[in-house]
């Protein structure tokens, strides 16, 4: 059998991590990056009882994993995924919550098109659906459209580099089978854990030169956790939004806020007031269609089982803002889109991107880019 770590056996090293961190909360002990690394390369290749799987996940939540573990399960993860060049110098890499959305019809899936539109190549990735939320997910609205979804990075960054489309979506199947074959095992362990956090900054295609990370966080102690996730997995810079649902999309009704890094900087904050570039809404997002609403531990959210109606109304309310229709699903293009291009330096001002933004929508071409 083959060996990982300090010459041990995939099992030998497993027992050891696990005889560490699952300890209790007072006495578990950290393990070291390049064992967060090889525990979970030995969990892929298929070395590990499933229980103990279960275990070494669990027990790292429980005791909270440090930015080492961290970056050890990362790398592990990019050990065993398929990473593409785009020929293009930067590539805008959109990470939106891979369990979906299941309280709001998401903007984001349109998102890549009208960057595109705007000079931007820009990818986006998921997976089908995932606990713990199990919501409405890119690949399930960009099915709906049409759109291929289960294309390899590679025939992604060639989508990317194509002057008339510039935007695509790779699967995780696609990307990282290993790791997409735990999706059930997820399931069943119920609770999120830390492959939640770094599995979205992976980055399956990249840039020439450059790639920006744009992803979205609830709970304040995210942002510096996904700053040094994406600085250690390469990306240049990262705009990290406090979005709805996780998302990439800020509150349409309030005040936003927002960190940024680039490689030569530590991070930087910044509130904004979607009322600056004229976008007046009651609502934080698009409501989910009532018909298909239930009462759920967090309020009002989508009727178990109900992804597939919930995506053909995410898909219409979309390609109604692509073709110039006023709405909420407009407004958090807009205002997403102009922080992408006001952090990627192509405006000098946020109400300067909302303009371009706006453009794209108006003229067309954010439309025939996503058709």
């Amino acid at each position: 059998m083959s060996t990982v770590n300090n010459n041990l056996d995939p099992n030998e090293l497993m027992r050891s991590i696990i005889q560490r961190v699952a300890t209790g909360p007072e006495l578990s002990k950290n393990i070291s990056q390049e064992e967060a690394r090889a525990g979970i390369r030995a969990v892929f290749d298929g070395y590990i009882d499933p229980v103990q799987v279960g275990i070494f996940l669990i027990a790292l939540r429980m005791k909270r994993e440090t930015m080492e573990e961290n970056k050890g399960l990362l790398e592990g993860i990019k050990d065993r995924s398929q990473i593409a060049m785009a020929e293009v110098d930067e590539v805008l890499d959109i990470a939106d919550p891979y369990d979906g959305y299941n309280r709001t019809l998401p903007a984001s899936p349109f998102l890549p098109a009208v960057l595109a539109a705007c000079g931007v190549p820009t990818v986006t990735h998921g997976m089908e659906t995932v606990s713990p939320k199990f919501g409405v997910t890119h690949k399930q609205i960009l099915r709906a459209a049409g759109i291929a979804v289960d294309l390899s990075p590679a025939q992604v960054a060639t989508r990317l580099s194509d002057a008339n489309r510039g935007w695509g979506y790779v699967d995780q199947a696609q990307f990282c089978p290993p790791l997409h074959a735990l999706t059930e095992f997820r399931t069943l362990i119920i609770k999120r854990s830390a492959l939640t956090t770094v599995e979205v900054v992976v980055g399956p295609v990249r840039g020439k030169h450059k790639t920006h990370l744009l992803t979205g966080y609830v709970h304040k102690p995210y942002p510096p956790i996904y700053a040094a996730l994406a600085r250690h997995s390469g990306f240049h810079t990262a705009l990290l939004v406090r979005g709805v649902e996780g998302g990439v999309i800020p509150s349409l009704r309030q005040a936003g806020k927002f960190f940024q890094y680039d490689q030569e900087g530590t991070e930087s904050e910044l509130d904004f007031d979607p009322q600056t570039l004229g976008i007046q809404q009651e609502v934080r997002a698009t409501p989910l269609p009532e018909h298909l609403t239930a009462a759920g531990e967090m309020g009002t959210e989508m009727r178990k089982g109900e992804n597939a109606l919930v995506a053909e109304a995410a898909l219409a309310a979309g390609r109604a803002a692509l073709q110039g229709e006023a709405g909420s699903i407009r407004d958090g293009l807009v205002y997403a889109g102009a922080m992408c291009l006001w952090h990627l330096g192509k405006v000098d001002s946020i109400p300067a991107g909302a303009e371009r933004i706006r453009a794209a929508l108006d003229d067309g071409s954010a439309l025939a880019r996503f058709n």
